[in-house]
């Protein structure tokens, strides 16, 4: 037996004033994305604004369904949504806030399993690791320099 070590390298910033300007406004069309969710079941709203190479951006939010698992999260809402209209161009940089109708927010939260897959396809075809900040509804924020820092042993194209 072979031990495997894994480590991960994340920032955390302790608002949204640490950050560069061009990342507060992104954050800022996160938090617009995540007022504008379609959540009536969960009552927990999540907004992406993800940056493109070309300076456009992109948003999402997630979008729910009494059949539940016909909804999508933010995160993938605006990466395929950036993947149909911008084929060609880079992701830069994601920015994900969410917030609960039910209560207070401030712990940050990462995308779930399924949109860090996703996450990961579009690293990898792009070449190029995408910036990830993450946080509740206010206080710290989370950033990831590669989807890597948070699935680590990715499934990709190499293991077909």
């Amino acid at each position: 037996m072979k031990p495997l070590t894994i480590t991960s390298r994340l920032e955390i910033y302790d608002s949204t004033e640490e950050l560069n300007e061009d990342v507060q406004d992104l954050m800022k069309q996160a938090f617009d994305a995540r007022d504008n969710a379609y959540a009536p079941y969960s009552k927990f709203q999540v907004g992406a604004a993800i940056l493109m190479e070309n300076g456009e951006v992109v948003i999402g939010s997630n979008q729910e369904n009494a059949s539940y698992p016909s909804g999508l999260c933010a995160e993938r809402t605006a990466i395929y949504f950036a993947g149909a209209r911008y084929p060609n161009e880079k992701i830069k940089k994601i920015a994900i806030s969410a917030k609960s109708l039910n209560h207070k927010v401030v712990t940050p939260i990462p995308p779930c399993g399924a949109c860090r897959q996703a996450i990961a396809e579009y690293e990898v075809k792009q070449q190029d690791a995408i910036a990830i900040y993450f946080m509740g509804e206010s206080g710290k924020v989370v950033k990831s320099d590669s989807i890597k820092d948070l699935l680590p042993l990715i499934f990709d194209n190499s293991c077909l």
